[in-house]
Formats: structure tokens, C-alpha cells, sequence
């Protein structure tokens, strides 16, 4: 399920989506605030440009709007079953776990993003 050459390698590793090799983020840590943002132009192994388009990274807004909303949806359930907060609490507790997963859900929506529109090729990968 997530071995190599599968779309979930690929988002989970921070790996090319064609050869699975190149990384996508410099920073292999999403909370280093300093370089989290920092992505390679191109792959180190294939060449694969990652920004195929001008503003194609916009897309991914759609993918970090599904992760956050997913997330919230089970938190509520998770406080429903096990906690039984208040509405009050459950959105405080929301909001500040949406604030502390931000750089996970951004990195996470543009790999699953580029994951969208790039597929893995065997000839791509070098190791084989």
C-alpha cells in the first residue's frame, strides 16, 4: 500500500511523484519555520519541473481545504464519542489544532496535489 511506485509513497516520503527519488521540500521537517516553505524547482533526479504552470500551485488550496475539513469532521466525531465537550470547547479545540497542523496540511495539500497530475514511471526510477 505504500510501497514504492504508489501515489501514497510519494505524498508520505515528500518524493517526486515520477521517479520517487527527488525530494519535493528542502526541509525534510515541516515545523522548521525557516525553510518549510522552500520547495526544489526540479526534481534532483528525473528533472521533473515541479510548477508545470504559472499559479499551478493554487490547485492545492482545494486539497488543504478537504485535509482541514476532514480533520475537523473527525475531531468532532472523535469529541463526541470520547469526550463529550460542549460546542464551545470542541471549537476552541478545533481552532487550535487547525493553527498547529497548518504547515503539515500546506505540505501535505501540494504533494497530494502534484500527485494529481503526475504519475510514477518505471524508467524514470534509477534505482531499478
Amino acid at each position: 500500500m505504500f510501497g514504492k511506485g504508489t501515489k501514497l509513497y510519494s505524498i508520505f516520503k515528500n518524493r517526486c511523484p515520477r521517479c520517487q527519488n527527488g525530494l519535493v521540500f528542502k526541509a525534510k521537517n515541516a515545523y522548521d519555520f525557516k525553510s518549510m516553505t522552500q520547495m526544489y524547482e526540479r526534481c534532483t533526479s528525473c528533472e521533473l519541473k515541479y510548477e508545470m504552470e504559472p499559479a499551478f500551485w493554487y490547485g492545492s488550496m482545494y486539497a488543504a481545504y478537504g485535509l482541514a475539513v476532514a480533520l475537523s469532521v473527525s475531531l468532532f466525531v472523535a469529541t463526541e464519542v470520547l469526550l463529550n465537550l460542549s460546542l464551545t470547547e470542541y471549537l476552541i479545540l478545533n481552532g487550535v489544532a487547525l493553527v498547529l497542523l497548518i504547515p503539515p496540511i500546506w505540505r501535505l495539500s501540494r504533494l497530494i496535489w502534484i500527485n494529481l497530475f503526475v504519475s510514477y514511471k518505471s524508467e524514470f526510477d534509477e534505482r531499478r
